[in-house]
């Protein structure tokens, strides 16, 4: 029964003899039945429409294919404990150069991503860069910085003219927009400088990020004193419900809830998994090989 504004409708549209009927929801099966009732002839054109400006949402980052040009992205953090500001700049050959920092100072978010872009300047110069190419997801100060937009907060003055006098020290350098999760990196440095509790008086190493394809185990080998593998004790037990000589209560139980998670097959020891997989076992000589 229809309610409110579509009963409004139906007594305004029962003079005109129109009924309204409920639509229900539309059914696979139904979409199915039109298409074998509606077969597809040699003589059908797929409709090819174009609206236009349809590609003025569309963002695509286009970078110099120079191989002399750096890239740099910088980024803000600003939080309820501190600000912090992070950077990073690639070399024409990939290598990155991650860098941080706090500031102890109050300061605004504007302010905060104009000192990540000034640091990130900075060590470009230290490292002897000539040609970079700036990228941040601050709108603001990449328009200042072409010159499209006025800087008219004072406290902006005096940071808008360092980038300034920095980037004339380059031989070419250009500021181009990016959205916020093609920044993720330079955004992640910054919040780890606002969160992590540094004292300051400490050296932290450069930040590393290595990937994984298998799980840490799998690269551990022991050797056993006697020469040994480290499943020698379980393979014995499951082969001849022997245990180790000398080998006491405690001892015989250990290796028999070790023994429950490894299958015997003929000569080769295997390690059963949560996923119900297998690994096979190997010695340190095995996994050199392996690993060489």
């Amino acid at each position: 029964m229809p309610t409110r504004r579509l009963a409004k409708w139906q007594i305004l549209l029962t003079e005109f003899n129109i009924v309204y009927i409920t639509r229900t929801a539309i059914k696979t099966q139904a979409l199915a039945d039109h298409l074998v009732e509606n077969p597809v002839d040699d003589d059908y054109k797929p409709l090819s429409t174009y609206f236009p400006d349809e590609e003025v949402n569309s963002i695509e980052e286009i970078v110099s294919d120079d191989i002399r040009v750096w890239k740099m992205y910088f980024d803000r953090a600003v939080n309820i404990k501190e600000v912090g500001i992070g950077e990073i700049l690639i070399s024409h050959i990939g290598q990155h150069y991650p860098a941080t920092s706090r500031l102890h100072f109050f300061c605004t978010n504007n302010i905060a991503e104009y000192e990540a872009c000034i640091m990130g300047l900075k060590m470009a110069l230290d490292l002897d860069v000539h040609e970079l190419l700036v990228m941040g997801d601050s709108d603001l100060l990449i328009q200042q910085a072409h010159g499209k937009w006025e800087t008219r907060d004072i406290k902006l003055i005096p940071h808008r003219q360092c980038v300034q006098d920095l980037s004339n020290r380059f031989k070419s350098i250009e500021f181009r927009y990016i959205p916020r999760f093609h920044n993720v990196l330079a955004d992640a440095l910054a919040t780890l400088a606002s969160m992590f509790p540094y004292p300051g008086n400490i050296h932290i190493d450069l930040l590393q990020i290595q990937i994984q394809n298998q799980h840490g185990y799998c690269n551990t080998t022991e050797t056993e004193p006697d020469g040994k593998p480290w499943y020698h004790d379980i393979k014995r037990f499951l082969k001849t419900r022997e245990y180790r000589e000398h080998a006491k209560g405690f001892k015989k139980r250990t290796i028999r809830r070790l023994a429950d998670g490894f299958f015997l097959n003929g000569d080769i020891l295997y390690k059963r998994t949560t996923d119900l997989n297998l690994l096979r076992c190997i010695d340190a000589k095995e996994a050199e090989q392996i690993m060489s």
